[in-house]
Order: structure tokens, then sequence, then C-alpha cells
């Protein structure tokens, strides 16, 4: 129980954290640097750790499947809330 509170608390916290490292110099460019390295760390982690575990309990490319459709899906989303903005 323990374990799984510090885990929980782990992000939180490392915010509280990222905010007052950066709270002198916070500006769009600043949000969209910091935002855009975090993406990266994150399509690093899926493609080079889940990706290959989650293919091996799935039989053929049902994986690269859902991986294509989500990423297609987020596509349109992005491209819909584009000429939904005034």
């Amino acid at each position: 129980m323990g374990a799984s509170l510090l885990s929980g608390l782990a992000e939180p916290i490392g915010a509280g954290i990222g905010y007052l490292a950066l709270f002198g110099v916070l500006s769009d460019t600043v949000f969209g640097t910091v935002f855009g390295l975090i993406a990266g760390v994150m399509m690093f982690l899926a493609l080079d750790a889940l990706l290959p575990a989650a293919k091996r309990y799935t039989q053929v490319h049902e994986t690269v499947y859902g991986l294509v459709s989500g990423m297609g899906t987020l596509a349109i989303s992005l491209v819909l809330f584009r000429f939904a903005t005034p």
C-alpha cells in the first residue's frame, strides 16, 4: 500500500518541482519545449518497451493495427479541433 501511494504521488510531486524550477521563465516557448520533450520521452517508452511487450501477447499484427488506428484517430481529432476553433 505504501509503495503504491509513493508511486501515485511521484507525478504530482514532480509537477510541483518542475513548476517551482520554471516559475520565473514560464512562457509559451518554454511550455512548448517542455511538452515536446515529455511527448518524445513518452513516445520512446511506448515504442521501445510497451509495443514489443504487447506484440508478444497478441496474434499477427493486432498491436500495430491498434497503434496505427489510435494515431489516425488522434490526427483526425486534431484536424477537427482546428476547424472547430474560431
